[in-house]
């Protein structure tokens, strides 16, 4: 099952693997706070889709 969050929402204990879908990083995060397995910004929507 896929399940969506917010990259801002904290991490949690069932979340399972966590990957960022995003081309441009979040705002204020620092990249040693996301607990993540990998960034897949090849696969997110591109600037025109994102508005």
């Amino acid at each position: 099952m896929i399940k969506l969050k917010r990259a801002y929402d904290p991490a949690t204990g069932d979340d399972g693997a966590r990957f960022l879908v995003e081309r441009l990083w979040p705002r204020g995060v620092r990249k040693t706070r996301l607990k993540l397995d990998g960034w897949l910004k090849d696969v997110a929507p591109s600037a025109d889709r994102r508005l």
